[in-house]
């Protein structure tokens, strides 16, 4: 009960900051107005995230654990490429499959994209990413991910990938399809990917 309370106040307090944020743009929303917004007082705010970023990056936040969950989940002899392709595909599908869901993550997309602040957020939740699916991809192919440099690379082309999808995806309005994208994007990827050893 406690948790889905928590949970209901952060969604609260995201879904009041992105719409002020859909108005006066980033630097003009203070974190006492999206408070306000959201009904509770400014302390309340901080018990639940450190910073007006981390209100607006939340919102994508899950995409990272949703993809070591997806890769964790694939077949093991499956070639890396597929496993990865996959799990990126999985993130991808889930924040712009629905239309009412895809229209708010493309609207967070873009401005996260065009928010330095915000971009800098996000390239940091990516590097933790990056970690968590570097150490299952080690697991999957009984690579020790602190001293192979493979998990590590084929982690961070991946999430290039995401993040070159994620791009045009925003890019596009939402017209370009997200698996075609990162069919795409895999195929450029592919031979470096399965080049293991």
């Amino acid at each position: 009960m406690a948790q889905r309370k928590r949970q209901l106040v952060a969604d609260e307090l995201s879904e009041a900051a992105l719409q002020l944020l859909a108005l006066k743009g980033f630097d003009g929303v203070t974190i006492d107005e999206i408070a306000a917004a959201a009904g509770v007082s400014k302390r309340t705010f901080f018990r639940y995230f450190a910073s007006k970023e981390d209100v607006v990056v939340q919102h994508l936040a899950d995409m990272g654990t949703g993809m070591r969950t997806e890769l964790a989940a694939r077949p093991v002899e499956e070639r890396p490429s597929v496993a990865l392709r996959h799990a990126v595909w999985a993130s991808m599908t889930a924040c712009a499959d629905h239309s009412d869901h895809a229209e708010r993550a493309l609207n967070v997309v873009r401005l996260i994209l065009r928010t330095p602040a915000l971009r800098a957020r996000f390239l940091e939740r990516q590097a933790q990413w990056r970690d968590d699916l570097a150490v299952e991809l080690a697991r999957r192919l009984g690579l020790d991910a602190d001293t192979d440099l493979y998990p590590q690379l084929a982690a961070g082309m991946a999430l290039t990938a995401f993040d070159s999808v994620l791009r045009r995806w925003s890019g596009s309005d939402g017209a370009e399809d997200p698996a075609e994208l990162t069919d795409r994007a895999f195929a450029v990827i592919t031979p470096a990917l399965d080049a293991v050893e």
